[in-house]
């Protein structure tokens, strides 16, 4: 039986949630951050308006690919990441 995802920052909300949701919910953490701009480079892209370009971090590559794939096989994935532009980016980054 597929179970429900439920995706937050934090290791802590994810153990907090999981005695509180129960058995029919899958809890993963992003565990903060999981983009930022390059380390080499300019980072924005001057000719268009300054646009941003991100890139997912070595260190966090493995993770994005675990939310991924659980995402694939969960009945219906909830996004409970903060209200803020790293919330945003992690639910870019799952599409």
């Amino acid at each position: 039986m597929k179970k429900n995802l439920v995706i937050v920052e934090s290791p802590a909300k994810a153990r907090t949630l999981s005695k509180i949701l129960g058995r029919g919910y899958s809890l993963k953490a992003s565990m903060g951050h999981i983009r930022d701009l390059p380390k080499s480079g300019l980072g924005v892209d001057i000719e268009n308006g300054f646009i941003p370009k991100y890139v997912v971090p070595r260190n966090k590559s493995k993770l994005v690919k675990e939310l991924k794939e659980a995402a694939k096989t969960a009945s219906t994935v909830y996004l409970a990441t903060d209200p803020d532009r790293e919330g945003e980016a992690i639910s870019w980054h799952l599409a």
